[in-house]
């Protein structure tokens, strides 16, 4: 049987024209109880929750509780219990190198290098979504081609190098407008910040609300003259 890898290119043939639902009811059934979903609570996220909800009786969705969130992502977190009842799997840093991270280098370090924040991103992030794609075969994003130029060419399916997975981006082409005529129609619970301006949010200290005609994610890390507008978690592997 070819590895999941090796699978990857007859996926995308396959499911070129697919809809989300129709890419996410084909790995649900080809990896039963070994697909989740990276949730950052934001819009797509929570259009791929309920989309989840709708396909599996037991949908894994994962959030990756940095420290740092800002009160109203927590309140969508909430909410999307009560309704969808789903066990949502909670990463946090690790105690002992976040303890580190702070004792050496102060609680706001990340304003003051690129270098600095990377690291807060490495211990808050990246390190617990290792841990959160231990048991997995596939996992699942709300990257759209639309959201920055760094993701213009974001497929739907592609093999996740980095940390040796399927990688899903089911609304990979879908417009910001389909996304919300989505909430709009199914009543999604959604994080109120992106009524303020936020259309990317991440940790509080992190992410601001952006002016009209503004890069969807020049709310994030504004403060970097040289700026790379991704936290590592959808990094490529250096060949």
């Amino acid at each position: 049987m070819p590895s999941p890898r090796d699978q990857v290119t007859t996926y995308q043939e396959r499911l070129a024209q697919a809809s989300p639902q129709e890419l996410l009811t084909v790995f649900l059934r080809d990896f039963p109880g070994q697909v989740t979903l990276a949730s950052s609570l934001g819009a797509e996220d929570q259009v791929l929750t309920h989309m989840l909800t709708t396909l599996t009786d037991a949908p894994r969705v994962f959030v990756l509780d940095t420290g740092r969130l800002h009160e109203e992502t927590y309140e969508v977190l909430h909410l999307s219990m009560k309704k969808y009842g789903i066990a949502y799997e909670l990463f946090a840093p690790d105690t002992q190198e976040l303890e580190k991270l702070i004792r050496e280098k102060g609680p706001n370090s990340f304003y003051e290098s690129v270098e600095n924040r990377k690291l807060c991103c490495a211990i808050r992030k990246t390190h617990p979504l290792k841990r959160a794609l231990a048991d997995c075969k596939a996992w699942v994003t709300g990257l759209r081609q639309e959201q920055s130029a760094n993701r213009a060419a974001v497929p739907s399916v592609e093999w996740d190098a980095v940390h040796e997975r399927i990688k899903l981006n089911p609304l990979a082409h879908w417009t910001n407008d389909q996304v919300w005529d989505y909430i709009n129609a199914h009543d999604v619970p959604f994080n109120y910040l992106h009524k303020k301006g936020y259309p990317s949010i991440g940790c509080a200290p992190c992410t601001r609300a952006i002016q009209p005609g503004e890069d969807f994610r020049a709310g994030r890390w504004w403060w970097e003259s040289d700026r790379t507008t991704e936290c590592g978690l959808h990094g490529k592997k250096e060949s």
